[in-house]
């Protein structure tokens, strides 16, 4: 049973570290294409939404997504997909997008805001840190639960053991003073 308090909390870490390699990822992504220079007219072909949650007592969150074209300096014609646009970006629009030349795929229609975007992408990643931290202090006050337990029922140590009435940790007849051994004052 007590793996469950190790495992638990050692697979929510291995999740929060995915989720936190993948916000550096998108972060690196669009500033890479920010700052590579590359820009070129896209046209907007498609807008649409998805939500998620909704079950029990969770909010719905509706994100919308748009799905740009755009051809490259080289000729290529470039089809991607971005979430969380502005809604006033429609079909047909016009809109400007930063890209990579050795990966158009990894464009972007969302404006320069490397500001926002550190801020954004740090608020995400302390928000993990603190989240990780969390699940770490768990498993070690769980460990420390355990290891007392066994000291206290079986094992070794406090209570445990070898330990026998009059010998070792507990105080027998002996261990307390008696008579002329106890001072008292006045």
């Amino acid at each position: 049973m007590e793996v469950f308090f190790y495992l638990v909390p050692a697979i929510m870490i291995g999740i929060a570290g995915c989720g936190a390699v993948l916000v550096i990822r998108r972060s690196m992504r669009v500033s890479r294409a920010w700052n590579s220079g590359l820009t070129a007219e896209a046209r907007c072909l498609r807008t649409y939404t998805t939500t998620s949650g909704g079950r029990g007592d969770s909010a719905v969150h509706t994100t919308l997504h748009h799905v740009y074209e755009f051809i490259t300096r080289d000729g290529r014609s470039v089809r991607f997909e971005e979430g969380g646009g502005p809604g006033t970006i429609v079909e047909g629009d016009i809109v400007t997008v930063y890209y990579v030349a050795d990966d158009p795929q990894q464009a972007t229609a969302r404006p320069p805001a490397p500001g926002r975007l550190a801020a954004g992408t740090g608020c995400i990643l302390a928000f993990l840190g603190v989240f990780i931290l969390v699940a770490i202090v768990f498993i070690l006050v769980a460990h420390s639960m355990f290891s007392i337990e066994d000291g206290f029922f079986g094992g070794d140590g406090f209570f445990g053991g070898n330990d026998v009435p009059g010998e070792g940790d507990f105080p027998t007849g002996d261990d307390f003073p008696t008579g002329d051994d106890v001072f008292m004052e006045p």
